[in-house]
């Protein structure tokens, strides 16, 4: 079992940066590749990002320059950097986990955190 925590999220303008963090326990945490996901109002859940333990990071191709993600392994806790933010990033964004392997479908994840809310203003 893992259980997941997301903090950070809040109401900025456009241009701002924010970084949400996503604090991870259980056992084994660090066997999981842990992801960003994102869903805005009346759409689907999307994949943002994602890192294994071996720090590599993964981007989806419209997040790529913006955003990044990163893992401290010590404190079992994985960050998303998010800059030039924009008001189409409006969204509820997941800390996810699956174990062992890259899987960027949202249906596919083992563990969700409970969501943090990000609202950009124009």
């Amino acid at each position: 079992q893992v259980q997941l925590v997301e903090s950070g999220g809040g109401l900025v303008q456009a241009g701002d940066s924010l970084r949400l963090s996503c604090a991870a326990s259980g056992r084994t945490v660090t066997d999981y590749y842990m992801g960003w996901f994102r869903q805005a109002p009346g759409k689907q859940r999307e994949f943002v990002a994602a890192i294994n333990w071996n720090t590599r990071a993964y981007y989806a191709n419209s997040m790529k320059g913006r955003f990044t993600i990163s893992r401290d392994n010590a404190k079992t806790t994985v960050y998303l950097q998010m800059n030039s933010l924009k008001p189409e990033d409006t969204a509820v964004y997941y800390c996810a986990a699956h174990k062992y392997t890259l899987v960027t479908d949202p249906d596919s994840q083992d563990y969700w955190g409970q969501g943090t809310q990000v609202t950009v203003s124009s």
